[in-house]
């Protein structure tokens, strides 16, 4: 049996195992893993299967996180869950907006966004830097303020997706005051809601490839837990250490999604 499964998929295995096991260490930290992992799927499945499958091992990759950082005690959870709450709105809206905009149009958009989030990084060096903040009390103003953080976000997962998990913890941490570590516990618990939404979707329409998704669901649950043991020892400066590197990816990605038509048109034409 596992011979069998080895030579039908084999090789589809060698290409995405390791580098789920990355893309999991990335998110756990930081967000932005699916810029490593969907890549990775699309590879060598379908679009539809490979955004499932995907989908499939990072929601309980992001489970065991989630769990992680709980037990540490660095997660809000009134906020997280009314934050979540918010995403679960925001998510169907932005992708309901996704279809009136071109693509282009998003792609110069995120090639304005990145940059500038990576420059107020730059210049605030002490953004969340401290892990022992204790978070502000749990009232109603700060509900708010996470529902509003959740939609929001939420509503850029819809729109554009790649990225949500270092937005949410960039929003926590400037928005609530939250340290990068605790931010980054909370993005747990609202990209564990909105993946599980997704992946209900995927299953009932069988689009999970479970011969690959079952191995990959035990690779990053591996890369989580590394990644949250990281983060957990590492505190805010590991956070924003890989939070620039999602940030480059995502501007290398962009950038290259924007300029690959023209050079595919230009080397065809010629």
């Amino acid at each position: 049996m596992i011979t069998e499964l080895f030579t039908q998929y084999g090789h589809i295995w060698l290409v995405v195992l390791p580098l789920v096991f990355l893309g999991a260490v990335v998110d756990s930290v930081a967000g932005g893993g699916g810029l490593i992992t969907l890549p990775a799927y699309m590879m060598v499945l379908p679009p539809h299967v490979a955004a499932a499958t995907n989908k499939f091992a990072a929601s309980f990759g992001t489970l065991s996180s989630l769990l992680r950082f709980l037990k540490s005690g660095k997660i809000h959870l009134p906020v997280s869950i009314a934050a979540a709450v918010g995403a679960l709105i925001g998510s169907p809206i932005g992708t309901q907006i996704q279809m009136y905009i071109s693509d282009e149009w998003l792609n110069r958009l995120m090639l304005v966004i990145l940059p500038c989030v990576a420059v107020f990084l730059v210049f605030r060096r002490d953004l969340g830097a401290d892990d022992a903040v204790t978070p502000q009390a749990f009232s109603t103003k700060v509900a708010v303020q996470a529902f509003g953080i959740g939609f929001v976000i939420g509503g850029y997962d819809g729109l554009v997706g790649p990225g949500t998990g270092t937005f949410l913890i960039l929003a926590f941490t400037t928005v609530l005051g939250f340290s990068l570590l605790i931010s980054s516990g909370c993005a747990k618990v609202v990209n564990f809601a909105s993946n599980i939404s997704a992946l209900v979707v995927y299953l009932l329409h069988g689009q999970v490839l479970f011969a690959v998704g079952i191995p990959a669901l035990l690779c990053a649950i591996c890369g989580y837990q590394v990644g949250a043991q990281m983060a957990l020892k590492g505190g805010g400066k590991v956070v924003r250490s890989l939070i620039f590197v999602v940030l480059g990816l995502m501007l290398v990605k962009t950038g290259y999604t924007m300029v690959s038509p023209r050079l595919m048109a230009a080397f065809g034409g010629s």
